[in-house]
């Protein structure tokens, strides 16, 4: 939208952007679902999962989440997975936790990511979240190795609960034999669907309120139509605004 069309309508910014900061985010069911399940998972140091179609709103329910664990409680990894090998996973661990790599050995780096998560939670006191986002990327041969990463004291300390978000398909290759040592440390599952009409109107009324406007500027006609043409999907509504 350019400045003609605000100025005309009264807006004072973008009203349909990506940068929406947190404290404007449309708490909607599906979004205090998946905080609420993410909270649970990490009370109990187990993994939780985020699914749904491209648009439906993951990342958003992620920052949503994050952003109500204090920083002085807690430390969160959030890494974007790929098709990489488990090592290109390890690599992106070792960035977010500032870690001074001395080997390429597989092992020795596995011992040293649990090292600093440990000296992390002794030592300042704090807790730890890994978030993966993307995690639907990730190879088979990733979901059988991660688990692994999560086993501190011979498995009695759970220390590193883990969230991963990612495509429907996460689900299926969560299913295979190999992956069945993650799958079972699974607790609580979020799966974000498009809204209904009732819910994109609300959605629409939302964003126009913190651009300044508190009427709703589109015809029910043009409502029907962004949800039909979005599938209730926020992010492509936002493309049809």
């Amino acid at each position: 939208m350019n400045d003609n069309y605000r100025t005309f309508f009264g807006l004072n910014k973008e009203p349909f952007g990506t940068d929406i900061m947190l404290s404007e985010i449309l708490k909607t069911p599906q979004l205090v679902e998946v905080k609420d399940r993410f909270d649970y998972v990490i009370r109990l140091g187990a993994i939780g999962l985020v699914t749904g179609e491209v648009g439906s709103g993951k990342s958003t329910a992620l920052r949503y989440a994050l952003d109500n664990l204090h920083p002085s409680e807690y430390r969160a990894l959030y890494i974007t997975a790929s098709s990489g090998s488990i090592m290109e996973l390890y690599r992106q661990l070792v960035d977010v936790l500032d870690i001074n790599l001395t080997s390429n050995s597989k092992a020795i780096i596995v011992k040293m990511i649990k090292k600093e998560i440990t000296d992390v939670i002794r030592e300042n006191k704090m807790k730890i979240v890994l978030i993966v986002d993307e995690a639907s990327l990730m190879r088979l041969e990733v979901f059988e190795e991660l688990h692994t990463i999560c086993q501190f004291e011979k498995d009695s300390k759970p220390w590193l609960p883990v969230i991963l978000a990612g495509q429907n398909n996460l689900i299926d290759k969560l299913c295979y034999r190999s992956s069945q040592p993650l799958a079972s440390r699974i607790i609580a599952k979020s799966h974000l669907e498009g809204v209904d009409l009732k819910a994109m109107e609300k959605y629409l009324k939302h964003h126009l309120a913190i651009c300044g406007i508190d009427q709703m500027l589109f015809e029910q006609a043009a409502i029907t139509a962004i949800h039909q043409g979005s599938g209730g999907l926020f992010r492509k509504a936002n493309h049809l605004a």
